[in-house]
């Protein structure tokens, strides 16, 4: 997504006065609770997708902002400035895994743009090959996720065969995951591809344990202003989560409630489309933090 780069005012202006309330008072580092009771501290927790918040941020400044402004797991997505890479050694890989511990800081997922759509076969097995090294990678340095994408329908071929080739390529992949430790998620995302029925057509055409659905917040999630039909069919499978401008018009708190009924108890990844610069960064995920935790009371 293109956009000027977030200034300190754009934040705070972005959120408003119910954003700055939600930060009032709220300590950053505080744990989570296990206690999911309506009011209290939910089961799930907040982390950041770098894309495209944090795609200009070196690894070592994420190790230092993330922990410290109470969002401290994070999708590493790929080309970004951090530079973890496939092409990393096994030595560099294991400091990053080190680095990441000693830090505090949870490499949740890789963010892959590895997808299974095309109507070349050869493109979807370099896709599938790709994918495998994105798992060699999330073992290595102990990441729980892989996030793969369907990226729409090709022109010219049946919708229902596309969807059927790309949950045989996920059960592909899962498998190979599920040998090294890993998942698959797949972001509901893509033209026609993000309708929350066609990523349950495609999970139900996979059927494998390692392999779920990535929400992404999408407004086609949403039917009279409600997120209620998108999240039952999705919820058997939902292994992460992309959250984005909160203060927008996403129904967020309902949401909320979803995740809480259904004991989610992983990750909401703030993946905001506009850049942030490094030393904003605190104070953007402080406020963001705080308008999140207000949502997530229910």
């Amino acid at each position: 997504m293109a956009g000027s780069m977030t200034t300190r005012r754009g934040v705070l202006a972005g959120g408003g006065a119910m954003l700055a309330a939600g930060a009032a008072g709220l300590s950053a580092s505080a744990a989570p609770s296990r206690d999911a009771a309506p009011g209290s501290d939910p089961r799930f927790h907040l982390g950041l997708v770098t894309y495209n918040v944090a795609k200009d941020w070196d690894f070592a400044t994420l190790l230092k902002i993330l922990p410290e402004a109470g969002a401290a797991a994070v999708e590493l997505r790929t080309t970004h400035a951090h530079g973890i890479e496939p092409s990393l050694s096994a030595s560099q890989r294991a400091e990053v895994r080190q680095r990441a511990a000693d830090a505090g800081l949870t490499i949740v997922s890789l963010g892959s743009v590895c997808e299974f759509h095309s109507a070349d076969p050869a493109v979807v097995r370099e896709n599938i090959a790709t994918c495998r090294q994105f798992v060699d990678l999330a073992r290595d340095i102990g990441a729980q996720g892989v996030k793969v994408r369907p990226n729409g329908f090709p022109d010219g071929v049946d919708p229902e065969k596309t969807l059927a080739q790309i949950g045989a390529a996920l059960r592909e992949c899962g498998s190979y995951a599920a040998d090294h430790g890993v998942e698959i998620w797949l972001e509901v995302h893509g033209r026609g591809t993000q309708e929350p029925e066609n990523i349950r057509k495609i999970m139900e055409q996979c059927i494998h344990p390692a392999v779920g659905a990535n929400w992404n917040s999408n407004p086609t999630d949403v039917k009279e202003g409600s997120v209620r039909q998108a999240f039952a069919m999705l919820r058997p499978y939902l292994k992460s989560c992309h959250i984005n401008e909160l203060w927008g018009s996403y129904p967020y708190r309902e949401f909320s409630r979803l995740l809480r009924e259904a004991n989610y108890d992983r990750y909401t990844l703030c993946e905001v489309g506009t850049p942030v610069k490094a030393e904003d960064g605190l104070l953007f995920l402080r406020c963001y933090r705080g308008l999140w935790r207000e949502l997530a009371r229910g």
